[in-house]
């Protein structure tokens, strides 16, 4: 990779002198030999307005910016809030944990303040070596570089959906049984998932086995799983507004379900089958090919988790407790 040169004002004033011509922005990148994003970034900096660009004030702005000296990082002049943060650290806390945690620690203290962001800012900015290994070994990821953050594109939203909010409190209160969550757990390079669904009250967990992940595949497999129940114990399903729920008219009609999508990224308004599906990770880690699993693991797998006692049922195993509501 080429080392990076700033624009020259040669540069500059090519570049005002064919956008007023009326030459789009990638014509214009083509013929300074720059990228398109080079010359974007530098329109969004340096334009006077929305339609004005001149080269002249944006060359002296460009290099009034560069010999501005930078402010040091909060964490290297600061050796007591870099000792705190790096003891709480140690003690594996998370940089948000830190970040709201010292002002509990230290009320009365403006100085020890810091953003998660400025942790993760200066942990990645160290030179390598044993002690930057060490701290970024303290974080719950590990990763040696930062990820950027990831830019989904949006989809076409789910169409005629009934809010979480119109739900009825007995699905909140889990007084009735028969209301459940459903999600799916995705598997290597997200080309194949497993659909689970659990009971509100009893905390029973049903692993679906998906042929595909699109809409016509989940609504067949789910539909196939709980007609399967008593009318009673399938009263509604929360879902997110995930695109595998599109269908969801036609899930009600088959079943009889009331469909209920939570707010968009919100996963606690569906906290049981968010918790159940950390769980499952157990048997299936991150990178399970579902596509290789027959039905009859898949469900070895259902018999074993609806087994195991529960702090919340007294120590019943969900599949006690949904048994006795069958009786």
């Amino acid at each position: 990779m080429g080392r990076y040169r700033r624009l020259s004002l040669m540069e500059r004033e090519e570049l005002s002198r064919m956008l007023a011509a009326g030459s789009s922005l990638r014509a214009t990148a083509q013929a300074l030999k720059r990228a398109p994003s080079t010359l974007s970034r530098e329109l969004t900096r340096h334009r006077t307005t929305p339609a004005t660009y001149r080269a002249v004030p944006a060359h002296q702005r460009a290099q009034r910016w560069a010999h501005q000296p930078r402010r040091p990082r909060k964490l290297a002049v600061q050796p007591r809030l870099r000792t705190a943060v790096l003891r709480l650290l140690a003690q594996r806390w998370s940089p948000e944990q830190i970040a709201h945690g010292l002002p509990q620690r230290y009320p009365n203290e403006p100085t020890m303040r810091i953003s998660h962001e400025a942790i993760y800012t200066y942990l990645y900015v160290l030179p390598r070596g044993a002690f930057k290994r060490e701290l970024i070994r303290y974080l719950r990821r590990r990763h040696r570089f930062r990820r950027p953050h990831k830019v989904r594109r949006t989809s076409r939203p789910v169409q005629d959906i009934i809010s979480i909010d119109e739900r009825p409190a007995e699905v909140a209160s889990r007084t009735v049984p028969g209301h459940w969550e459903g999600d799916l757990l995705v598997g290597h390079a997200n080309a194949s998932a497993l659909g689970t669904l659990v009971e509100r009250t009893t905390r029973l967990t049903l692993l679906v086995p998906l042929k595909a992940k699109d809409a016509a595949a989940v609504r067949q497999a789910f539909a196939r799983e709980l007609r399967t129940l008593p009318a009673q114990l399938r009263r509604s399903l929360t879902y997110d507004q995930g695109q595998e729920m599109r269908e969801h008219r036609l899930f009600t009609k088959q079943t009889k379900m009331r469909v209920y999508f939570a707010h968009p990224h919100c996963p606690w308004e569906r906290g049981t089958n968010e918790n159940t599906n950390g769980l499952l990770r157990q048997f299936f880690p991150k990178g399970t090919r579902f596509t290789q699993l027959s039905r009859r693991e898949i469900k070895r797998v259902q018999a074993m988790f609806n087994d195991r006692p529960r702090k919340i049922l007294n120590w019943h195993s969900p599949a006690y407790a949904f048994h006795q509501l069958l009786r």
